[in-house]
């Protein structure tokens, strides 16, 4: 059966236990970053990040507030990056069919990085990342391993406020209506964040641009007057060399 995330931000402390415990299953290596003013670090997703606790503060009935958001990949029911992937060589990205995870594999390793942009471009939440070390496009994989053998993925099984839960589609959904219902006596503009559309549902106590750029994801068209299959031809006829 599908899988889902439920990550309900208003249980959220930014504790980041879930930013490292991604890092220590996946073993990345650490990141060298500055200090730009935020408690947030790093500053965006990146092949050696794969989770990342983003951070914004706002002046909110008088007093200052923080918004939270535990961001990964959102392993869509749809994915547009497979769709731009299979129309440069089918198998690069693939989408495991009882879990739902959206999985990029080394064939990505055979993309250019104009290929592997394009391919980004289509993510309307702007979560893939290019692997210069690697060449490759990587992102969160579900923890795909250890769902498989039974276990919730890592970020999940560290997260001490009961923020993220991990099952059944089907049991996710129905728990994040119950919440819903429940947050919203405290914060009426409360939302489900695209329940339809993606495996990885967020809860939000307030409008969702206030997060961040991507929250509200974006039309994954790269060239405005372009449409989708004008978009997939375009990647194909660079590569048809390649994969003729």
């Amino acid at each position: 059966m599908p899988k889902s995330f439920l990550i309900d931000t208003s249980r959220c402390i930014a504790c980041r236990g879930c930013q490292i415990a991604c890092k220590e299953w996946k073993n990345h290596p650490a990141v060298h970053t500055k200090q730009t003013g935020t408690h947030q670090n790093p500053p965006d997703l990146g092949p050696y990040n794969f989770k990342l606790v983003r951070f914004k503060e706002y002046k909110m009935k008088n007093r200052v507030e923080w918004l939270f958001f535990p961001e990964q990949c959102r392993h869509c029911l749809e994915p547009g990056c497979k769709a731009g992937a299979d129309a440069i060589l089918e198998g690069a990205i693939i989408k495991d069919p009882a879990t739902g995870a959206v999985i990029y594999t080394d064939l990505t390793k055979k993309f250019t990085p104009q290929q592997a942009e394009d391919v980004r471009a289509m993510c309307p939440y702007n979560v893939p990342r290019w692997d210069t070390k690697e060449g490759k496009l990587t992102k969160c994989d579900m923890c795909i391993d250890r769902v498989q053998a039974g276990m919730v993925p890592a970020c999940v099984k560290t997260c001490c406020t009961g923020t993220m839960s991990f099952g059944e589609r089907d049991a996710m959904l129905k728990l994040g209506a119950e919440r819903l219902a429940e947050v919203k006596k405290t914060f009426p503009k409360a939302q489900l964040l695209d329940p339809e559309d993606v495996s990885v549902i967020y809860l939000v106590t307030e409008e969702r641009k206030l997060y961040h750029d991507f929250a509200e994801g974006r039309a994954p068209m790269p060239v405005p007057g372009m449409n989708r299959q004008e978009f997939l031809a375009k990647l194909v006829k660079p590569v048809r060399p390649l994969i003729g």
